[in-house]
């Protein structure tokens, strides 16, 4: 198997770095900037978007990070970050969820764009009060967001809680806290956090 990493260190690739990390393969990482090699041919050829993060798996590219997360899920079967036949139904809810409404919502208000009565009929989320509303609902609701136990649905939508925490952009509800408090304990979070914290002062040096 040919796995590769093509990111940022300060962009949404932690993410895929750190989802990397929890399926344990083994893959290399090709750095980039955003002003150059990140518009250049060679990983525009990759991601026309010039967008980060991308893999690249045996020859197959994937994009976006939720797609990012269930495909390294599916192809690392031994990392057993798959949903269970019980776990399936709240997986792909919430992770479709996380990367749907709850990243609009978010981006939106960041933007200062605040729908109005009669627009919250149009996108997605409704308001970002109510798309709050139903995050925290979902992370009180078990230990993980799918239940009991770990799988690569926590990995994107935890990783909208931490940053969400860590930079304001969300609300700092015990539900939120409880639960981001456990993923940034787990080993491969720690490990990628590193890697990433590391390669961003390589980058800047």
């Amino acid at each position: 198997m040919t796995l590769t990493l093509y990111s940022n260190p300060m962009s949404r690739g932690r993410i895929a770095r750190w989802m990397l990390e929890e399926t344990g393969a083994a893959y290399d990482t090709v750095m980039l900037d955003y002003a150059t090699t990140m518009k250049a041919a060679p990983y525009l050829s990759v991601n026309p978007m010039g967008k980060v993060p991308a893999i690249v798996h045996d020859g197959h590219v994937v994009t976006e990070c939720g797609a990012i997360c269930a495909y390294l899920a599916d192809a690392v079967p031994e990392a057993q970050l798959e949903p269970t036949a019980d776990e399936r139904a709240d997986y792909y809810r919430w992770l479709f969820y996380a990367a749907g409404p709850l990243e609009a919502a978010i981006t939106n208000r960041s933007l200062g764009v605040v729908p109005t009565e009669t627009q919250q009929r149009m996108v997605g989320y409704g308001s970002f009060e109510a798309a709050i509303a139903g995050l925290e609902h979902a992370v009180a609701a078990h230990s993980y967001i799918a239940g009991e136990r770990f799988t690569a649905a926590d990995v994107y939508v935890g990783a909208q809680v931490i940053w969400g925490l860590q930079f304001g952009t969300m609300p700092k509800l015990a539900a939120f806290e409880a639960y981001a408090a456990r993923l940034t304990e787990r080993a491969a979070h720690r490990r990628a956090a590193a890697l990433d914290d590391d390669a961003m002062a390589k980058m800047a040096s």
